[in-house]
């Protein structure tokens, strides 16, 4: 978790983002962002995703076996 909170923390300020201000357009809590950028790993998916949302971050998951697991969701939403 602490690269992910470096590149928070380096997107934020490149960005000319406070901690404050990134968490109001993100519409979480200011020690959300405070926490992120320190590490913590306790902080729940859904807030790092509308962080990164307004930094324009993406998130992949990669493993040698996504293609057959992607394969499985699609039949099991069909």
């Amino acid at each position: 978790m602490e690269e992910i909170g470096l590149i928070i923390k380096c997107h934020r300020k490149k960005s000319n983002l406070t901690q404050v201000q990134l968490a109001d357009l993100a519409g979480v809590g200011k020690t959300a962002v405070f926490d992120i950028e320190h590490g913590k790993e306790t902080v729940q998916y859904e807030t790092l995703q509308k962080i990164c949302k307004v930094l324009n971050i993406s998130i992949e998951l990669e493993s040698p076996m996504m293609e057959p697991c992607k394969k499985e969701v699609v039949h099991a939403k069909s």
